[in-house]
């Protein structure tokens, strides 16, 4: 035997607001460019990420424990208005894809 499990197995991320862990296709994938936090949803933007659940709470847990400079590695305060409106559009989002 391999040692294998015939089980699919899902690669798991935590949370930099929460600090929970949780599949990687749950959470939100942010990258820094140029000094600026960008959403990444189809993870295809280049460098390191941070992950995150997309919901305004653990977006508020990630912004008043600065994990984001942290998490990139990077010194100073980063720009999050655009992960910031990516998360409050989401739940606009999903209440009309109801109706």
């Amino acid at each position: 035997m391999s040692g294998r499990t015939r089980d699919l197995s899902c690669p798991e991320r935590t949370c930099v607001g929460c600090r929970e862990r949780a599949a990687k296709h749950d959470l939100l994938r942010v990258t820094a460019v140029e000094g600026v936090c960008v959403p990444d949803p189809r993870g295809t933007l280049p460098g390191r990420g941070a992950h995150l659940h997309p919901r305004p709470g653990c977006l508020d847990l990630a912004l008043r424990r600065r994990a984001f400079p942290r998490a990139f590695r990077l010194p100073g305060p980063l720009d999050t208005a655009a992960v910031q409106r990516y998360v409050e559009a989401l739940p606009r989002v999903a209440e009309m894809s109801e109706h």
